[in-house]
């Protein structure tokens, strides 16, 4: 079953088509990725799907629900929840504040009751701190909760993009290239984390140039060119394809499954 289906999405930039009817489906439970030369148009594509930008044409359904025209709370709060190309925490806040932040994003606290300092909010805190830990922990961040997130190393700042998109409990997680600047050991480590994420219960929709990474956690692949859709399929359909090798993979895909 489709948990997410595009519908002939266009997005134009001034005289510049950007996406053209663009159509694909996520069903619930896979790995999908997408893959294509820079300049392709995946993360517009991504931007266009979570709201925070308005596509041209097309329609996004996410759960039935028709989202083209909200605005990303309301998304995120149905449970499309997305991580960026650069790294987006907050950098002058503990990675266990960080979390927090996001967790409080699903808060049901009322302005009123944190103002009067009801003992419900007060419960309701240590809930999310005990809640914020156990997050970390997931993803092997435990041991650093009180350090400032801005010093922690590149690959931990991502994982810990990841844990704060986590905190908002989503049904569909967008990553846009989660490994980008990591070394082989931490994206051997991020493969990992990806299944047990996957084993959660959440839906990946991914976009990402590591393609022994792609090849390794996908169940789908879709490869864009100038904005439009030149293949669907397995991992191995993918890297066979003339026209993926032609438009991106290149020699490259003879070694990436060595």
């Amino acid at each position: 079953m489709a948990l997410l289906a595009v519908n002939n999405l266009s997005v134009r930039f001034g005289g510049l088509l950007a996406i053209e009817s663009l159509s694909l489906e996520v069903r619930e439970g896979e790995v999908l990725s997408l893959i294509g030369p820079n300049g392709a148009g995946k993360t517009t594509a991504f931007n266009a799907i979570s709201g925070y930008l308005r596509p041209t044409g097309g329609e996004v359904f996410f759960k039935d629900k028709n989202i083209v025209g909200r605005n990303t709370n309301d998304i995120a709060a149905l449970g499309l929840v997305r991580t960026f190309q650069k790294t987006s925490v907050f950098p002058n806040r503990s990675a266990l504040e960080n979390i927090l932040i996001g967790l409080h994003l699903t808060s049901k606290q009322s302005p009123f009751a944190i103002m009067l300092a009801l003992p419900s909010v007060a419960r309701d805190e240590r809930l999310l701190a005990a809640e914020a830990e156990r997050i970390l922990d997931f993803v092997n961040l435990q041991n650093k909760k009180d350090e400032l997130a801005g010093a922690l190393p590149y690959g931990e700042q991502r994982l810990l993009e990841v844990a704060i998109a986590l905190a908002a409990k989503p049904k569909l997680l967008l990553l846009d290239e989660p490994v980008s600047g990591m070394n082989p050991s931490e994206t051997a480590s991020f493969m990992a984390k990806l299944a047990e994420i996957r084993a959660l219960g959440i839906t990946i929709l991914l976009v990402e140039h590591d393609m022994k990474m792609v090849m390794g956690v996908s169940d789908r692949v879709v490869c864009l060119s100038q904005g439009r859709i030149i293949a669907n399929g397995t991992p191995a359909e993918i890297q066979s394809n003339p026209e993926v090798i032609r438009a991106y993979l290149g020699e490259r895909h003879k070694r990436v499954v060595s």
